[in-house]
């Protein structure tokens, strides 16, 4: 049995601070694209204060991760980071959540769950170039 490979990288800016982008329909375009009908799709954000998500796409969910995080892990000055470029809320938050996801690829489609949405949260913007390789291996 022959695997086939494909890596594709999805790139965007951000204009927030805080920021939720929806990737969804990128990345399924590119799992099209491979042609793999049997597989994974490994995400991944090279970043050190981004953040990688599957979850809802409801009203209000966006502004709610966002809270979650700040709630979380709050902007206040007090982290040792924050002497270097005071940043360290941002770090905190990408080493609590993650970078990366592995989602199953069945019949060409990604098995998301019904109401699963790919997001990236920009925690640490606004920033004018972010990426999310996207690293598609099965059977064509």
């Amino acid at each position: 049995m022959n695997m086939d490979i494909e890596t594709y990288e999805i790139v965007f800016s951000t204009s927030e601070s805080d920021e939720v982008k929806n990737l969804t329909q990128r990345i399924k375009e590119k799992v099209r694209e491979s042609e793999i009908e049997d597989g994974i799709c490994l995400l991944f954000a090279p970043h050190a204060t981004g953040i990688l998500v599957l979850n809802e796409n409801e009203k209000g969910a966006k502004k709610d991760y966002l809270r979650g995080l700040y709630d979380t892990v709050p902007k206040d000055n007090s982290w040792e980071h924050d002497r270097i470029d005071n940043n360290a809320h941002s770090h905190v938050k990408s080493a609590l959540v993650g970078t990366d996801h592995t989602v199953p690829i069945t019949n060409g489609h990604m098995d998301l769950g019904t109401w699963q949405d790919i997001f990236f949260i920009e925690t640490d913007g606004p920033r004018k170039r972010r990426r999310t390789i996207v690293k598609i291996m099965g059977k064509v």
